[in-house]
């Protein structure tokens, strides 16, 4: 009962709604919904096997720490498609992040970012945010900054710090 409820948790993944051309994240259905509307949210692809883990989840969990009672969610998609560097189940990785990071992000299940099979949300992101030279999103940890209204803001790259989105995200954050 306990696996199953927690599966059911994790598995607040985005599937697209009734609509052709979303100009919103919020456009998006989430299958165990639970009142996220009206959030700024931080969307990032995490990987437990990369070179940014330990800076990202740290900072990330820093800036919810400290933003959170402002209106602030971070929502993690783990995905494997950069070398192979997230490897573990749901489960594992929220372990991983919780004991090693004191962390509980909004962890979702496993996803595509890229190509054929890349999540809906994904897809959408990258339209509202293309990447430098192509849409692709090039490596772990990129980042999509929302504003409550489910606007896509920003699209930073896996090389920004999270700590140096700070200002982008009181800026929406005090509106």
């Amino acid at each position: 009962m306990l696996m199953k409820r927690f599966v059911g948790h994790i598995q607040r993944f985005f599937a697209m709604a009734n609509t052709t051309d979303p100009h919103s994240i919020y456009q998006f259905k989430v299958i165990d919904a639970d009142g996220k509307e009206g959030k700024a949210v931080l969307i990032v692809n995490v990987a437990s096997k990369c070179g940014f883990t330990d800076s990202n989840y740290s900072q990330l969990k820093e800036i919810l720490d400290s933003h959170k009672e402002k209106g602030l969610e971070v929502a993690a998609f783990p995905c494997n498609q950069f070398g192979g560097q997230e490897p573990s189940c749901e489960i594992d990785i929220r372990n991983f992040v919780k004991e090693k990071f004191k962390f509980e992000p909004d962890l979702y299940a496993k996803v595509d970012v890229n190509g054929k099979n890349e999540s809906p949300l994904y897809h959408f992101l990258k339209k509202e945010q293309g990447g430098t030279l192509f849409d692709a999103v090039k490596w772990n940890f990129t980042k999509f900054l929302v504003d409550k209204e489910g606007h896509v803001i920003n699209r930073y790259a896996p090389t920004t710090e999270p700590n140096k989105i700070i200002p982008d995200i009181e800026k929406i954050l005090s509106k």
